[in-house]
């Protein structure tokens, strides 16, 4: 992936997790600049980003984040999104106030639940027209 700050950051989601497709759509609708791509994790080029990045595909406990040539999981990822969105939404980097090892066990207590909790989509997430571009 490219270094370049004007590179859109790419965002691989889980696109059975009604939570997930829910996130990806939050962030459709407020990232006016375009700046994040997708990659749902059951697609090849999804499963191809967790891998190179140490994550397994088949589990699909982490959320991952890659921007100008770095990789972010978690809650550390969740942050870099929200905050980049810019404007209010940067209030999002207090979270780096409350201790990592607090914020990911919370993270993963979610992620273990999230199908039982929120549901899982029935098919496949499948972007609006106006935003298939921005998928991988």
């Amino acid at each position: 992936m490219s270094a370049d700050p004007r590179s859109p950051a790419i965002v691989v989601f889980d696109g059975d997790c009604a939570l997930c497709s829910g996130w990806v759509r939050f962030l459709l609708r407020h990232d006016r600049e375009a700046r994040y791509r997708f990659a749902a994790m059951q697609a090849g080029s999804g499963r191809a980003l967790l891998l190179a990045h140490g994550l397994d595909p088949d589990d699909p406990s982490s959320f991952l984040l890659l921007d100008r040539g770095r990789a972010w999981t978690d809650t550390d990822a969740i942050r870099r999104v929200v905050a980049g969105l810019g404007g209010a939404w940067r209030v999002a980097h207090v979270l780096a106030w409350i201790p990592r090892c607090v914020r990911d066990r919370t993270y993963r207590l979610v992620a273990r639940n999230r199908y039982r909790w929120f549901g899982r989509n029935t098919q496949c997430f499948v972007p609006a027209p106006e935003h298939r571009t921005r998928f991988l």
